[in-house]
Parts: C-alpha cells; structure tokens; sequence
C-alpha cells in the first residue's frame, strides 16, 4: 500500500517506520536538517520494542512529487494542521484514506472540511515517542496503541484494511464503533498530564503522587468530561478514575510531548489541548477554571516561543 506519513516526527516517524519495516511503500513528509538526515542515513528508530533502521528511506517536502496515496497518516502537531491543509491536496486521490493522529479532538473535522469528509477516517494514538536528533526517532513508551473508525460509526471494509496494515507491526490496533468516545477518553488524559505537566516540568510519577497535584490532574479531566458529556458523548461513568488508574500504570519516567516542547522554548499545543477547553467551555456556559487558570499561566510562555 502507497502510504504518506504527514509529519516525520515522534508519532509519524514511529509508525512510518513500522508499516514500512513491514515492507509497505511509505513516504515520509519532513523538512530541513529532519529530512536531510533521513535521505542520506535513513530513518533511525530507537524503541523499548527493538531498534531498526529504515534505509533507504523515502522523503521529500513536496507533497506534489510524490502523488496521490492510498492511505495519508496526518502526524504533525496540531498547530500545524492549517499548513499541512495547504499542501496535502496531491496526496488525495479519489479513494485515498486520511487518518490524523494528532492530539485534541477537532483536528479530523478541519482537514474534511478542506479535502472532503468521506476521505476522514477518525484515529487516536497513545505512543510516547520524539525526534531525539536530526532523523533519529526515541521512542519510550510500554503502549503504543493506535484506535481508528468511521465517523458515523460504521464498520467498513477501508477500515479493516487499515487494521489489517498495523497488525503485523506489533502495534495495539483497535477498530472502534464510536470513535468520538475515544477522541473525548484520550483527551481527558492528554489535556491533563499536558497541562498539568507543563506547569510542574516534572516527570509523569513525580507530580501525579503529590495529592494536591493529582487533585488539580484529576479537577481538569473533569472539565473536559463535562464538555464531552454535555455535547452528546457518552464516556464511561468513571472516566477520570480509568485515566487516573492508566496513568498509575505507565511509565513514571515520561514527559507527554507539550512538556517537552515547553522545556525546550519551543512552540507548543497549547490552543489544541487547553486553550479549547475554555473556549469550549464558555460557549456551552460550562465552567472550566483549571484549564482557564493553565492557559492563563503557559500563554506568555507560548508567546515568548514565538518570538
């Protein structure tokens, strides 16, 4: 299968890596010193579930050099889904598939709106991985689970294929029926420990044991239980305490990738994974002053990075 992995980073760089181990032909968008690496040594990945190396590796910047795909994973970080919008269209052909992978719960919509929504599958990761050096992916992380389904619910045979692609891979692949339940559950956890992460720039063990820092955790994944619930979602009754008990049971040691973006001075998802809280929130007249009183505290940070 023709696959195009948009964003060569952490989560697309991992499971590029993956699929095209498994002998599919992947493409891999990437840019400047990223790129160059993975042209002239390939594609290196260090991982807890074996290291290998993709070489030669295909990759290029320019999405029209390369075609129409069968299958697009969109991996970039969320604030770059307005550019990567801009240049994905020659990658789309008639019956080309596009899965994003990226954090917050919107990203799906905004690429059908511009491409075309019966191309949008809607997809979910849990993976701790990271560009570690210039066409080198670290990944970390005991899970590295992956959901994907129709966004009407239905069970089709594309999404089967798909399925069928990670399977060999290792990978925890899941079809679901109600995709939008997974959107909202994963957000619970990636707003919280992003958030709450950032704001302590501590390792995930170290700040969720303190109890009043697990209180503030736990107050944010309320929030967005709310938001979720009350815009028709169904999540399970105990939502917060399954995150909380998921969290309890990884690796103590990560960092999600918003941390690590803040603690480098870099740009981070800020607006995609707690900005959107409040915004959400105010527009349905629910009250959300954890995720207000983080955005409030990290936005200068945000700013500062941009200069």
């Amino acid at each position: 299968m023709k696959i195009a992995i948009m964003g060569a980073g952490g989560v697309g760089g991992y499971y590029g890596g993956l699929l095209a181990r498994q002998g599919q032909e992947v493409t891999f968008l990437a840019r400047r010193l990223h790129l160059e690496a993975i042209r002239r040594d390939g594609l290196q990945v260090h991982s807890l579930h074996g290291d290998f190396t993709i070489h030669p590796a295909r990759a290029t910047d320019t999405p029209s050099e390369v075609g129409p795909m069968d299958l697009v994973l969109v991996c970039t970080k969320t604030y770059s889904t307005d550019a990567v919008i801009q240049v994905m269209q020659p990658l789309v052909g008639p019956q080309t598939v596009v899965v994003s992978l990226q954090n917050g719960i919107d990203a799906a919509e905004r690429i059908g709106v511009a491409i075309g929504m019966s191309h949008i599958l809607g997809g979910a990761t849990w993976l701790s991985s990271a560009v570690e050096a210039p066409g080198v992916i670290r990944q970390v992380s005991q899970f590295r689970r992956v959901v994907i389904g129709e966004l009407d619910g239905s069970l089709t045979p594309r999404v089967q294929t798909i399925a069928n692609l990670f399977s060999p891979t290792g990978v925890t692949i899941e079809v679901s029926e109600n995709i939008s339940k997974i959107l909202w559950t994963k957000f619970v956890f990636i707003s919280a420990v992003s958030g709450v992460g950032a704001l302590t720039r501590l390792e995930l063990g170290d700040f969720c044991r303190v109890p009043e820092t697990r209180a503030l955790l736990a107050g944010l994944m309320r929030e967005v239980e709310a938001l979720a619930r009350l815009g028709g979602v169904a999540l399970d009754a105990d939502v917060v305490q399954q995150t909380l008990a998921f969290i309890d049971q990884s690796d103590s040691h990560i960092k999600p990738s918003m941390q690590r973006d803040v603690e480098r001075g870099s740009q981070f998802e800020l607006e995609s994974l707690i900005g959107v809280v409040g915004r959400k929130g105010r527009s349905l007249g629910v009250p959300t002053p954890i995720a207000d009183m983080i955005y409030a505290t990290l936005l200068p940070v945000l700013l500062k990075a941009a200069m």
